[in-house]
């Protein structure tokens, strides 16, 4: 599956070149422009699988700095202080990764 399976590519396109600029990745302002705002909770869990790239069940920190390649070849990766950030965001229980169920509340916030 990948990730037009599920949004639109035009959206994942224009969502990526938002943040083009290092340093001005806004997880929320993302996930909106991305088309996952209007998901099911069924459809940001195969997203965040698609993101998962080591199949570990968790993305870690490695894996969040390329985030936006995991939308599309043409994202760039994340700079460490926007990797972060994102991190915190996300990482509800403080174990340095976010799993599944923290990536859809992260998601659902939105």
């Amino acid at each position: 599956m990948s990730m037009t399976d599920l949004l639109c590519a035009a959206d994942i396109k224009k969502a990526v070149g938002a943040f083009a600029a290092v340093d001005s990745f806004n997880h929320k302002k993302f996930f909106e422009l991305v088309g996952l705002k209007g998901k099911t909770t069924e459809e940001v869990k195969k997203i965040f699988h698609i993101l998962d790239q080591d199949r570990s069940g968790f993305i870690e920190l490695d894996e969040l700095k390329l985030v936006l390649k995991g939308f599309t070849s043409e994202g760039r990766a994340l700079s460490d202080n926007e990797t972060k950030i994102f991190l915190a965001a996300g990482d509800k229980d403080g174990d340095g990764k976010i799993g599944v169920d923290e990536f859809t509340a992260l998601v659902a916030e939105c």
